[in-house]
């Protein structure tokens, strides 16, 4: 690995990747920056899994080609999917279902993830306006987005378009709409017991009523929480499988009745099943492209 000053970077036979945290005044809510530039010579699909995050998608060179999971051949363990959309940038909201994504191997730009209270934040868009959405860039933030992302494809460094991220959101930040302590109080409990809380029980103890909380929740987070509960314990049982975990203990671990009870909302969610997912990250986990979006969540497969 090559590291120039805070920003690391990786390079290999077609592709270069680089990566830095985000100021600290950025933090928590703004997890993680990623830049990417890859000339592979053929085409590349990843299935993107559910993770409770936001994604923002600067996109310099190349257009991705994205579609839902559908319904459609799940039976079957397969992930068919919908029509698909292209896009340069775009901005991704909290899904509880997987999307595949395709470029045709040549593609460039920086992926930066958020927490949803911060999007809110960052923004200024009520989150459920866009519930379950991937919009394109120019559609939520005018020409906000568009013009940052001119600014920093023509940009020659990466620490250079780092800095103008840093820059850019801690002015949006301090623009942006304010988040509740108590929607972030709930969030952060669904996270911390990975969705095993009782919901009624996060209602009551932020002092509003069962109407008010799912109000409030719903604009800041994007999602219901009984829906960002369901994402957060998929993803306690995706770790728990790639760890070894056999399935009938990892249904008793994060709630479910049973282990076919695990199944089928594993495959609902994804298109695939716990042990497809995971032999096919165990034959792709060096390819560059495959790694994580989210630290320490299953977020993507090459398929």
């Amino acid at each position: 690995m090559e590291v120039y000053g805070p920003c690391g970077v990786r390079r290999g036979e077609g592709w270069e990747l680089a990566w830095r945290p985000p100021d600290r005044r950025l933090r928590p809510g703004v997890l993680s920056y990623r830049g990417y530039h890859l000339r592979l010579g053929q085409p590349r699909s990843r299935l993107e899994l559910p993770t409770g995050t936001v994604t923002l998608l600067f996109g310099f060179e190349g257009r991705l080609l994205l579609t839902d999971v559908s319904q459609r051949g799940r039976a079957a363990g397969t992930a068919v999917s919908c029509e698909a959309t292209a896009y340069s940038s775009l901005v991704s909201a909290v899904r509880p279902c997987a999307t595949i994504g395709r470029h045709d191997g040549h593609l460039s730009g920086i992926e930066v993830v958020l927490e949803p209270w911060a999007a809110y934040n960052l923004l200024g868009v009520a989150m459920h306006d866009w519930a379950g959405q991937i919009v394109d860039a120019s559609l939520l933030t005018g020409d906000r987005m568009c013009v940052v992302n001119d600014m920093l494809t023509a940009m020659p460094r990466w620490e250079e378009r780092f800095a103008l991220l840093d820059e850019t959101f801690i002015r949006w930040r301090a623009d942006g709409p304010a988040y509740s302590p108590r929607v972030l109080w709930a969030w952060r409990e669904l996270c911390r017991t990975s969705g095993a809380v009782p919901i009624r029980h996060l209602a009551e103890c932020t002092g509003w009523s069962w109407r008010q909380f799912e109000q409030r929740f719903r604009e800041q987070i994007g999602a219901t929480a009984k829906t960002a509960a369901r994402i957060m314990r998929l993803q306690k049982a995706l770790t728990l499988l790639e760890a070894g975990r056999p399935l009938p203990q990892t249904a008793m671990a994060c709630g479910f009745s049973d282990q076919s009870h695990l199944t089928r909302e594993i495959r609902a969610m994804t298109g695939r099943t716990g042990p497809q997912l995971t032999v096919v990250r165990g034959k792709s986990r060096e390819e560059p492209s495959a790694l994580d979006r989210v630290s320490g969540q299953v977020s993507s497969v090459l398929v």
